[in-house]
């Protein structure tokens, strides 16, 4: 009997102690799992919060959202006559609040998004359940994060009015007319030629060791710089320093079809095209000098009148554009046409 009655109690703490944790990890109402573990919450809790964004996108007209500008930030009521849109909505918010509290960012690749939440410590939340959804009181100290709020809820509005549109959409940081910045072109090789932007903090920086063939069939005015040619000059400044770090890479430029006289020395070129010079051999000499090789088909050579001898001494005339592609692929260069 006595064994019998140890047995039912411990059966009826373990039954409670399992409960407590599952109500432990309900959210708001008991509705939902918690939040998932990990720094950006990812996990169950940000599986969770994009359904519900998904949701709430799904059903944007059935909200309604008020905003109203504070001189420390904003006051947003946001509330729908569906019972079911508005739990959502409250449910949202529970979580979001949570985000910036524990500081667990969400769409961070939207630049607006990622610069709120490096400012969450900032940031203070008040909210309000009402009966058709639910009113928020958002404020900061700092003048900076109260334009970050106000910029915040703007978007949030336009979520409301657009729905999925709008969330396909990156928002950009806000912003006054003087602190605009204009892009920084530099050359940080090729001088004349390629200008580029630097991104350090881009995806995909350009990778050490590259090795890049460039398929270049793109015809120009005879008497201007093939638009093509001045591209693989960015090429080069691109790993040169338009990335986080310079990083080394060999290109080879295979011309051929349209492009095949664009290598012709001044005179055959002068001769041919009725011009002063050849307008392209400035970039081809800087493009030599920053080391990319430089091949002229020779089948196309022939078959467009001119020969080999004419072609500019820093450029080789291979047996054609076939063999010199498939050759520096067999060797480990990564195919980008310019083809027409």
């Amino acid at each position: 009997m006595k064994t019998s009655l140890l047995r039912n109690g411990i059966l009826i703490i373990l039954v409670c102690v399992v409960a407590g944790s599952a109500l432990a990890q309900r959210g708001p109402g008991g509705r939902g799992p918690g939040r998932g573990k990990g720094g950006h919450g990812h996990g169950q809790g940000h599986d969770r919060d994009h359904v519900d964004f998904r949701y709430l996108l799904t059903n944007h007209q059935k909200i309604k959202r008020d905003v109203r500008e504070l001189p420390d930030g904003v006051q947003t009521l946001t509330e729908s006559d569906d019972p079911q849109v508005a739990a959502k909505i409250r449910e949202h918010v529970y979580w979001m609040k949570e985000r910036i509290e524990k500081k667990q960012p969400i769409r961070m690749r939207d630049p607006l998004f990622a610069e709120l939440f490096k400012h969450a410590g900032q940031i203070k939340m008040v909210t309000e359940n009402t009966p058709k959804g639910v009113r928020v009181k958002e404020t900061s100290d700092n003048p900076y994060v109260v334009k970050l709020i106000k910029e915040h809820a703007k978007t949030v509005s336009q979520f409301v009015k657009r729905g999925f549109p709008e969330a396909m959409k990156n928002h950009p940081v806000p912003t006054t007319k003087n602190e605009v910045k204009k892009p920084e072109y530099i050359h940080p090789n090729i001088q004349q030629y390629g200008k580029v932007v630097p991104l350090p903090d881009a995806a995909q920086q350009p990778r050490a060791e590259s090795k890049i063939c460039v398929d270049l069939t793109k015809g120009g005015a005879a008497d201007q710089l093939n638009p093509s040619i001045e591209k693989i000059a960015r090429y080069v400044n691109i790993y040169q320093g338009a990335g986080k770090e310079p990083a080394s890479v060999q290109i080879a430029v295979v011309l051929h079809g349209d492009a095949t006289l664009c290598a012709l020395n001044d005179d055959a070129y002068a001769e041919r095209f009725k011009a002063e010079s050849n307008p392209n051999l400035d970039c081809l000499h800087e493009l030599h000098e920053a080391g990319v090789a430089i091949y002229v088909c020779g089948q196309s050579l022939i078959g467009k009148g001119s020969q080999p001898e004419e072609v500019v001494v820093f450029a080789d005339v291979a047996v054609s554009a076939l063999t010199s592609l498939v050759n520096l692929q067999a060797d480990g260069y990564a195919y980008v046409p310019l083809l027409k």
